[in-house]
């Protein structure tokens, strides 16, 4: 049986392939997230959009903890919050309200990832947010959007603003609240995630230091901009390069994620 087959005899008879394996990459991000420690119980949400012309995505089902995510539990939803796959779980109506703004209006932001990691939220929760201090800030502050807390993401209203605050950004802090990203694939919206996550903890251990930080030139972050502008390579990084061996690390240390 050649690879393509396997792959086709996995397909449950109501998906199609490119739905099947956006499941199996969205799983695949939940446990990775629980892998690393960035998750919050129950709380906090991954989604991507489900291949074709409408505005489906895929959430988490609220009671199942990342570690337990699947690619046949995730729920299919439209941007109107309504549960196109049966499923014994509903969505955390907060979760939808954030996650379908973005879906709305960025046709590229395939996958939206958010955090209530304590390193992230502590950044967002400070005055001055995420600076360039290193190479790793480097790689998030050219494209970090900031939005304002208005209690938990409840009120759809909330929706028009947190879609200006992002504009075309890729990463953003939700401030006193946590971190977000968004990507064209699972993967560019892990990395992004990844490299956030690092950069804000990173600044918390050097601001614990309590000693003044050794200044970047701004000649040094203007080359880094410029460097970092091609979003097309950063997708095909993240596609070729890093995705194929998370996804084995995670076949070696959290299997169960393709069922």
């Amino acid at each position: 049986m050649s690879p393509a087959e396997a792959r086709l005899k996995e397909v449950p008879s109501d998906m199609t392939e490119a739905e099947w394996q956006q499941r199996v990459n969205l799983a695949a991000c939940y446990r990775l997230v629980s892998l690393y420690g960035w998750d919050d119980l129950v709380d906090t949400h991954i989604s991507a959009r489900v291949p074709g012309p409408e505005h489906h995505f895929l959430i988490n089902p609220y009671g199942l903890m990342f570690d337990e995510i699947t690619a046949s539990s995730l729920v299919k939803v439209d941007l109107h919050g309504n549960q196109l796959s049966e499923s014994e779980y509903s969505i955390n109506p907060a979760g939808f309200t954030i996650h379908s703004a973005i879906h709305e209006v960025r046709e590229d932001a395939t996958c939206v990832l958010h955090l209530h990691t304590l390193d992230g939220t502590a950044v967002s929760s400070s005055a001055e947010g995420l600076l360039p201090l290193n190479q790793t800030a480097q790689l998030v502050t050219h494209d970090l959007a900031y939005h304002d807390y208005e209690g938990i993401a409840l009120d759809h209203d909330e929706r028009p603003r947190l879609q200006k605050d992002l504009g075309d950004h890729n990463h953003m802090l939700l401030r006193n609240h946590g971190t977000l990203t968004v990507g064209r694939s699972v993967a560019s919206a892990f990395e992004r995630m990844y490299h956030l996550e690092r950069a804000c903890s990173m600044q918390v251990r050097t601001r614990a230091l309590g000693t003044p930080v050794y200044p970047v030139d701004d000649i040094a972050i203007d080359k880094n901009t410029e460097l970092l502008a091609n979003r097309d390579r950063a997708e095909l990084r993240a596609t070729n390069l890093v995705w194929p061996p998370l996804l084995r690390k995670l076949d070696r240390e959290l299997p169960g994620y393709r069922s």
